[in-house]
């Protein structure tokens, strides 16, 4: 597929260690928030979010839930695994088996752990046991098994602790359970939070709706992928993860009917992307529900309204309410935004395929808008402060 390539050293920028928090503020709503409009950069504080937002405008959040996706194990001659799971891998098969899942995951120690030795963990209410099917080094299948009336979801609950990112080098506490986690989060299923909503409280969503602008949610469960770093040489050979969102004939009725639509974090911008592909997709006859790495640079591009008109109309005639959709979609610049008109974001780390999604979004201004943060003290990552872009 044809895309332009670019240089990923024109996205570096030094980003100090003591930029990056490893623990929330105190109130969530007291993040700094960096506003950039009209190619002019100014800040506030988060709590005054809506006094920026375009009235009439929807916002589609990601309400996606973290899952204590993080478990450890020992083996028998005591060394600790630690195992990350990151999503149900056949699904189709292992729904019908009870108390037993596979999982796709990334394995801590994975040399200690010899393939056919079980693992197992006395949760006391149920025992964990976890087999590892297939070893090649992040791509791992383990099938798990357990006692009890218990969900796979319910035994995590008791065995797990929710996954930080890999730059705040510690285990999550009992108060990352609750400040790593959305206010709206509401479908599990993510191993890393959509971020960019840590700041919104319940107080906070009802202004913006007092103020007339309109919310709406989508499901996409971030994947571990969020944080893999570009290592090749050029955009090409870097192989973008795969993330799942689903979305329902309702939403997209409401993007029909709104001009001003601003996702809240780079997930909701990739969700709303991949939908206007999808609706070009089938309108030329392919149902298959995935949205590949460059799909967003192929041939010219139809109206927004007219590619979601045309996945409505393919829902319809097969009555479809709901859809599950796969994409792996990559946004660098000189890709042309079909709908997004703004965007609510964290502040991103340098070369990551995030600064590039910025940097498409804002053109050459991103580093207008990244130098104004560091140079006035913003909070970096996923613990950090909060910004608002309508270029």
């Amino acid at each position: 597929m044809e895309h332009p390539e670019i240089d990923l050293h024109e996205y570096r920028y030094y980003l100090p260690d003591n930029k990056i928090p490893d623990r929330p503020l105190d109130k969530r709503e007291k993040s700094k928030l960096l506003i950039y409009t009209n190619e002019i950069v100014s800040q506030d504080f988060f709590y005054n979010v809506k006094n920026y937002l375009p009235e009439k405008a929807l916002l589609v959040f990601n309400d996606s839930k973290v899952i204590p996706a993080r478990l450890f194990f020992k083996t028998t001659s005591g060394a600790l695994v630690e195992i990350l799971c990151l999503y149900l891998f056949n699904k189709e098969k292992t729904e019908m088996k009870v108390n037993n899942e596979v999982w796709k995951c990334i394995v801590g120690n994975l040399k200690r752990w010899k393939k056919g030795q079980i693992l197992t963990t006395d949760l006391t209410k149920t025992v964990l046991s976890a087999n590892l099917v297939e070893k090649n080094g992040e791509d791992n299948i383990i099938n798990f098994s357990w006692t009890g009336e218990f969900t796979f979801l319910e035994v995590l609950e008791l065995a797990g602790s929710i996954p930080l990112p890999p730059y705040m080098n510690r285990l999550a506490d009992s108060e990352d359970s609750i400040r790593y986690q959305t206010v709206y989060a509401r479908s599990p299923g993510s191993v890393a939070a959509p971020t960019a909503g840590l700041h919104f409280t319940e107080a906070i969503l009802n202004e913006i709706k007092i103020k007339g602008i309109d919310i709406s949610y989508i499901t996409l469960h971030v994947g571990a992928g969020t944080f893999k770093p570009i290592k090749s040489n050029t955009i090409s050979q870097h192989k973008m993860h795969e993330e799942n969102f689903e979305t329902d004939v309702h939403f997209l009725t409401k993007l029909l009917h709104n001009e001003y639509v601003i996702p809240v974090g780079t997930t909701s911008l990739r969700t709303l992307e991949s939908l206007c592909i999808l609706g070009d997709k089938v309108s030329k006859g392919d149902f298959s529900m995935i949205i590949n790495q460059w799909d967003g640079f192929s041939e010219k591009k139809k109206p927004a309204k007219e590619s979601i008109s045309s996945l409505l109309l393919w829902m319809k005639q097969n009555e479809k309410k709901k859809i599950t959709v796969k994409t792996s979609i990559m946004i660098i610049p000189g890709y042309q935004f079909r709908i997004c008109k703004g965007l609510v974001t964290n502040f991103h780390q340098p070369e990551s395929t995030l600064i590039l999604l910025v940097a498409a979004f804002l053109g050459k201004n991103w580093k207008k808008v990244y130098d104004y943060a560091l140079r006035n003290d913003f909070r970096f990552l996923s613990y950090g402060d909060s910004s608002i872009l309508l270029p």
